[in-house]
């Protein structure tokens, strides 16, 4: 099992650094030091709640509430995760990693920003599938957004994503279905 674990860590980190060494391209900065920022925190609860505050119907208004619920559901596991799971920072364990000045310092397991992306687009995705390929984008980039930055690796983000899914899944199985 040892080797197996080892034999993935390895996985993680070539593309962690296959991904991160693009770091100095200009646009590719621009976009990725930009779009990180969807699923922090402040946008997040922003835009859940602008979005519940400027909904036109009912339906809509539920489907809001089951995006904020989903996103505040999500922060459990997450918070859970890197108590249980006190993983460091790539930055802190690959030579030669780019970073941002000033990075974060807590555990990177799992993806907290992109938990949160698919959380609140998740119930957006399975209720408006005309936009959902344009929402799936979004969330990816935000994940990949993580790993260019230096702050995650692959394997964060993917336990991220299948978090904020599955917690989207229930709140809109809860509130829509």
């Amino acid at each position: 099992m040892s080797k197996i674990i080892h034999v993935l860590y390895g996985v993680d980190c070539r593309i962690f650094q296959k991904i991160n060494r693009y770091f100095h391209l200009y646009l590719l900065n621009l976009f990725f030091r930009t779009i990180t920022h969807f699923g922090g925190a402040r946008f997040t609860i922003i835009s859940s709640i602008l979005l519940f505050l400027t909904a036109w119907s009912r339906e809509t208004r539920l489907l809001a509430i089951s995006s904020a619920l989903a996103l505040a559901a999500s922060h459990i596991p997450v918070h859970l995760a890197k108590e249980f799971f006190p993983r460091k920072r790539p930055y802190l364990t690959i030579e030669k990693t780019n970073i941002l000045a000033n990075p974060l310092q807590d555990h990177s397991f799992p993806s907290g920003h992109t938990t949160a992306i698919f959380a609140v687009l998740t119930p957006y995705i399975l209720t408006i599938p005309t936009f959902s390929l344009v929402l799936i984008l979004v969330g990816v980039c935000v994940g990949v957004s993580r790993i260019y930055l230096g702050l995650h690796y692959p394997s964060d983000v993917i336990v991220g994503a299948i978090l904020g899914i599955s917690a989207g899944c229930l709140s809109y199985s809860l509130l829509l279905m």
